[in-house]
C-alpha cells in the first residue's frame, strides 16, 4: 500500500468508527469495532476488518446489516471526506482478536498445570 492509501485507511477507519458509535439505524447491527481498513491503489475497493462482540448470530447479523448499510456509509464518507472517488466497501469479520484469546487462554491453562514453564 502507498501512504495515500495508508491515510485514507485510517481516515475511513475514523469516520466509520464514528457512524458506528452514533449508531445505525439497522436494528442487527450490534457493537462492532473497526479494527483496520485495506484500500486499493485504485480506489476502487476498501476491505474493511470488523470485530464484533456477541455470539456468532450476533456476528453474522452484525456483518449482514453493515453489509446492507454499505451505501449509506459510502454516502456518509462522501460528505465528510473530500475525494473523487469513494471506493466500493466490504466488510469483512476479523477473528484474530479471538484467536489470540483462545491462544492466551489455552497458555494459561498449561501454565496453571505446570506443563509449561
Amino acid at each position: 500500500m502507498t501512504r495515500r492509501t495508508d491515510r485514507l485507511g485510517e481516515l475511513f477507519k475514523i469516520e466509520i468508527s464514528k457512524l458506528l458509535q452514533k449508531g445505525l439505524k439497522d436494528p442487527r447491527v450490534g457493537f462492532a469495532t473497526i479494527h483496520r481498513v485495506d484500500i486499493t491503489e485504485d480506489l476502487s475497493y476498501a476491505k474493511i476488518m470488523v470485530s464484533v462482540l456477541g455470539s456468532d448470530k450476533e456476528k453474522q447479523d452484525t456483518l449482514i446489516g453493515l453489509r446492507n448499510s454499505a451505501g449509506f456509509i459510502r454516502q456518509f464518507l462522501g460528505k465528510g471526506i473530500k475525494i473523487r472517488k469513494i471506493p466500493e466497501l466490504q466488510f469483512i469479520l476479523d477473528e484474530n482478536l479471538e484467536h489470540a484469546h483462545r491462544i492466551e487462554s489455552i497458555l494459561h491453562d498449561l501454565k496453571n498445570k505446570g506443563e509449561l514453564d
